[in-house]
């Protein structure tokens, strides 16, 4: 199978699951030429701070400009990164961001252990770089009204994906095609 070539290298952040084998960016990752994954932690894994120097570690291996693509908490772990740090992003894919002011279900944690672990509050600034939020109508971790507020406040592109849950393997995707065109979009 040919790679998908990009001039950017894409930077994959995973969210608090890190690395699953049937998620839209492990397969996305495999299909991609020019790419870097930000590696899983070994310890304090809902520590924000360390997972935003997991993150700069990455991005002080890659060359030339980057995309970012951001997944659920992995996207709250990019605009902690964005308001520390300066990089050649020249955009970022950030997928069904979680809402830090909502109860989330059962299996995750809860916003008084994420509060504890530094990831709230979360920076309310706009973005240095070109950004596209994609959300979901019906995403258990946060409300599409929240993400568009969200997607305002950052001055990122907002897209309507429908009803696709939290976009995981959970609610039925494994390949996300429409990750392609959109990091396409970014490269241009």
């Amino acid at each position: 199978m040919e790679k998908l070539q990009t001039k950017a290298t894409v930077l994959i952040i995973p969210g608090l699951r890190d690395h699953v084998e049937n998620h839209w960016q492990t397969i996305l990752e495999n299909r991609l030429a020019n790419v870097r994954s930000v590696k899983p932690l070994d310890s304090d894994k809902l520590n924000c701070s360390k997972r935003v120097e997991a993150i700069e570690a990455q991005l002080k291996l890659i060359d030339g400009p980057v995309i970012l693509v951001a997944h659920s908490a992995g996207v709250l772990m990019t605009l902690h990164w964005a308001a520390k740090y300066q990089h050649n992003i020249k955009g970022a894919l950030l997928v069904t961001p979680p809402n830090l002011d909502q109860p989330w279900p059962e299996n995750y944690p809860s916003p008084t252990t994420l509060e504890a672990e530094g990831w709230s509050p979360l920076p309310n600034q706009t973005l240095p770089f070109k950004s596209i939020v994609a959300a979901s109508t019906n995403d258990a971790l946060s409300n599409y009204e929240a993400v568009e507020q969200m997607a305002k406040c950052w001055g990122s592109e907002l897209i309507n994906l429908g009803a696709v849950g939290h976009l995981n393997p959970a609610s039925g995707f494994g390949p996300w095609h429409l990750s392609e065109d959109l990091i396409r979009q970014l490269d241009n």
